[in-house]
């Protein structure tokens, strides 16, 4: 018994599984952790010149660098590529550049991405009218 909310993803008109579908948890936090990885290696090496230390303040502003340019082009930052993944809009199509850029800002905050509704988005997601989907 209970009540039937349907799969993650039925509300926006996308797929069950497979390409299109909403994208698992798991490959989410995977692909933010190879870029999170990714930007402290930019920052300790380019920006701080080998300073772990001052490394992590300046890792939030490459992040946050690297989700605009690249969520906002293509579609997907190189954790999401390398996972599968993608941001796409509500309705299918690619992100816009200011979508992309509060949906960037937000994540940075990182408490909008701790709120989930039934779908599986984040609230960084919901406010950019965004869904993170599987490519394959």
């Amino acid at each position: 018994m209970g009540a039937d909310f349907g799969y993650r993803g039925e509300r926006l008109g996308l797929p069950e599984r497979g390409p299109g579908s909403v994208a698992p948890l798991g490959r989410r936090f995977g692909a933010l952790f190879v870029d999170w990885s990714l930007c402290m290696l930019i920052a300790y090496g380019l920006i701080t010149g080998g300073d772990w230390n001052a490394a992590g303040n300046w890792a939030l502003g490459v992040l946050f660098l690297l989700g605009l340019l690249t969520v906002g082009t293509i579609g997907s930052t190189p954790g999401k590529r390398l996972l599968g993944l993608r941001v796409i809009a509500e309705g299918g199509q690619r992100l816009s550049f200011p979508r992309a850029a509060v949906r960037t800002a937000l994540l940075c905050l990182a408490i909008p991405a701790l709120i989930w509704d039934r779908d599986g988005r984040g609230l960084h997601d919901r406010l950019a009218r965004a869904v993170q989907v599987r490519m394959m």
